[in-house]
């Protein structure tokens, strides 16, 4: 089996790991995966686990998440797709010249239109990952909703959260995505009460509430703690196209704002900024609790994550399906990502260590149930082989139970 993968992003990211995750348990002499991505740290790591890294400039990408769809100035983003189209066209003649693909998987509902021209182009069967939620409305999002049901062979959605996002003809199987954990350690001597939040470091995943409430946290409520900022900027935005980046509010320097807060309020003792950590594992190792207060409303992947080391979550979500985290069972979740509610919750798990441990102890249950990495490759790959047992047409995904 040889599936092309389209992936848009060359930061390391989660749908980058998740990709890695499934890589590292379904390459085998049986099955080959070859991804096109721009080059970065996603690249290196997809070559790292036994992908073959086909290098493309960027792929063009058409963006209708609930979060990033178009309005506004943010129309303007279509001329950088417009801009890697040629580029993107030449990475999938390449891989029609070469052949042998079985099937065509885009790690991205992002990628649709160029996923759509993939199929036409190999005449093999096309996977959809839906990773990010969507927005439902408006003639945009009935267009893909049609084009999911007319040629999309099977859509994925990664959780519940997801796939109640799409539109309700949309056949979606849920595949979760998973974690390989080796053997956690017993637990080390007692240290600082540490607080962290993980991924990119992007506005939409909270990262000013988060130090705005671990503010209101040392300075006005007394508490004693540390607070882990690990990640990195999604993007460079440095020289003149990150000048013009940051002109249009397209992208931000972060880091750097996050550190003239820290400075500017004193807490830097307390407040630190980890950058991009290769062991994430280890990284929930040393922490008590995870922060993710994104606007999102979703429980991003870090939730699940730091559920296999037995920390409970703090997540900016409304109405959650359990599939994710249950409020006051899991973890906590705060209606949207405000510093205040957050600081209270973070208070909450901070004076309060047995309602921490069982919160811990039931989050990495259900992580166990839903996210175990070697079982949901397994059900990946069992839809890879239903699309293909059925052929260049519409695969009805297996459901469980």
């Amino acid at each position: 089996m040889r599936v092309l993968l389209l992936h848009p992003a060359s930061s390391f990211g989660g749908a980058s790991k998740s990709l890695c995750e499934f890589a590292g348990q379904a390459v085998s002499p049986e099955v080959e995966l070859h991804v096109i991505c721009p080059p970065g740290k996603a690249a290196d790591t997809f070559a790292l686990v036994g992908m073959k890294v086909r290098p493309v400039r960027g792929l063009s990408q058409f963006d209708n998440t609930r979060y990033g769809h178009y309005r506004g100035a943010r129309w303007l983003v279509l001329l950088r797709e417009l801009a890697l189209l040629p580029f993107s066209l030449a990475a999938l003649l390449r891989a029609r010249r070469d052949g042998g693909f079985d099937l065509i998987h885009i790690n991205e509902i992002t990628l649709l239109p160029l996923g759509l021209l993939a199929k036409k182009l190999l005449g093999i069967p096309l996977v959809v990952h839906v990773r990010s939620l969507q927005r439902r409305a408006g003639p945009i999002s009935a267009w893909i909703g049609h084009r999911l049901q007319r040629d999309a062979d099977a859509v994925i959605a990664i959780d519940e959260t997801v796939k109640r996002t799409l539109p309700g003809a949309v056949d979606a199987q849920v595949i979760h995505n998973g974690l390989a954990v080796g053997t956690v350690p017993a637990e080390v001597a007692p240290h600082v009460f540490r607080v962290g939040i993980v991924g990119l470091l992007l506005k939409l995943k909270g990262v000013y509430e988060f130090v705005e409430a671990a503010r209101i946290l040392l300075k006005e409520r007394g508490v004693s703690a540390e607070f882990w900022i690990v990640g990195e900027n999604a993007r460079s935005v440095h020289g003149l196209k990150g000048w013009v980046l940051r002109k249009l509010d397209f992208a931000r320097d972060v880091r750097q704002e996050l550190q003239i807060a820290i400075e500017r309020d004193g807490l830097g003792d307390a407040v630190r900024l980890k950058g991009f950590q290769t062991d994430v594992q280890a990284v929930y190792r040393q922490l008590d609790v995870l922060c993710f207060p994104s606007y999102l409303d979703a429980a991003g992947r870090p939730v699940f994550e730091a559920a296999f080391f037995g920390l409970p979550s703090i997540v900016a979500v409304c109405n959650a399906p359990p599939d994710t985290i249950v409020h006051n069972k899991t973890g906590l979740c705060i209606d949207r990502p405000d510093p205040v509610a957050l600081a209270d919750a973070i208070e909450r798990l901070y004076r309060d260590p047995e309602l921490r441990r069982q919160l811990g102890s039931n989050a990495r249950t259900l992580a166990e149930t839903n996210f175990d990495i070697a079982r949901n490759a397994q059900k990946l790959l069992a839809l890879y082989r239903r699309v293909l047992a059925v052929g260049f047409g519409r695969a009805v995904p297996q459901r469980e139970g």
